[in-house]
């Protein structure tokens, strides 16, 4: 199963975006990008892609001991930018950023204890993506746009373990399905 480990924000945060997103939409050039759908909004802390069903236990234990070791902490949406000349248009975030970066490092370090082939570490970027383009588009508009975004302030206070479902059917504009498989609660209280 395709998996990930994410920081999901609550509905009330997913609403205040879901505006923004729908004044973004209304700019020049926003036809030239594929919006994502609101159930796959996330702050994606480590990509596993493939992984077997038996490697699911041992990764779900070690991201429970991961989560417990780090405490909630303060988190909210703030600003965006793009990956990739404008392959990706992100919203950012404010506040335990390092947290949230250790979080990313614990979630990665529990796959590579699992067995799971995580390549080379990168630094992690706290985003959300709001957009993608299989093509270069300027988004400097939109980042502008954004710029001037700040949502509500929230509590982190677990870790998600996600399966995506890609589309499967071919159909233009179908986005991928997110199942939860685990919720697992931070600090040592957990």
């Amino acid at each position: 199963m395709r998996l990930f480990a994410a920081v999901l924000p609550p509905a009330e945060v997913v609403g205040e975006l879901a505006a923004e997103v729908a004044e973004l939409k209304k700019l020049p050039g926003a036809d030239r990008l594929r919006w994502t759908g609101r159930p796959g909004w996330h702050f994606t802390l480590a990509f596993y892609g493939e992984v077997d069903d038996t490697v699911v236990p041992e990764l779900s234990a070690r991201l429970e001991r991961a989560a417990h070791r780090g405490d909630p902490f303060p988190l909210a949406m703030r600003g965006g930018g793009q990956f990739g000349h404008g392959r990706a248009l992100w919203a950012g975030a404010e506040g335990d950023l390092e947290a949230l970066r250790l979080l990313a490092d614990r979630s990665e370090a529990a796959a590579r204890r699992a067995g799971l082939d995580m390549g080379a570490h990168r630094r992690y970027t706290p985003h959300l993506t709001v957009a993608r383009s299989r093509d270069s588009v300027d988004v400097r508009p939109f980042v502008d746009a954004l710029a001037s975004f700040t949502g509500s302030t929230w509590t982190v206070a677990e870790l998600t373990l996600v399966r995506s479902h890609l589309p499967a059917s071919g159909a233009p504009g179908e986005q991928p399905r997110y199942e939860v498989v685990a919720r697992l609660p931070l600090g040592a209280s957990g």
